[in-house]
C-alpha cells in the first residue's frame, strides 16, 4: 500500500506557519517581537502568517499597550490546538508507514 497525505493540513505546510503553531503550542502566549526573533522572520513576513492563521481561527490576537508602547501578542485556540495535533499525527502516520 502507498502512504497517502491525508489528514496533512496545508496551513501548516509553510516553514514559519508550522513555526508559529509549535511555539504557541509549548506556550500560553507569545508577543510579536519574541516569535520574530525565535523564528527569524522579518515584521511583514509574520504578520502575513499569524494574519492567516488569525484568520482559520487557528490563533488569536491580542493587541495592547505596555506603557506607552503598543504590544501585540498571541495564542493558540483550542481549534488551532487540534488542528495542530492532527496535522503532526497524520505526519507521524506517513513516516510510520514510508519506513522500510
Amino acid at each position: 500500500m502507498i502512504p497517502t497525505l491525508n489528514g496533512i493540513n496545508k496551513a501548516f505546510e509553510s516553514k514559519a506557519r508550522l513555526g508559529i503553531m509549535s511555539v504557541l503550542m509549548v506556550n500560553e502566549s507569545v508577543d510579536f517581537s519574541t516569535l520574530k526573533s525565535l523564528l527569524s522572520l522579518t515584521d511583514g513576513n509574520l504578520a502575513s502568517h499569524t494574519r492567516a492563521l488569525e484568520e482559520l481561527g487557528y490563533i488569536q490576537c491580542e493587541k495592547r499597550f505596555i506603557g506607552r508602547k503598543p504590544n501585540t501578542s498571541f495564542s493558540i485556540t483550542k481549534a488551532g490546538s487540534q488542528a495542530f495535533k492532527e496535522h503532526l499525527k497524520a505526519l507521524e502516520d506517513f513516516i510510520k508507514n514510508t519506513s522500510a
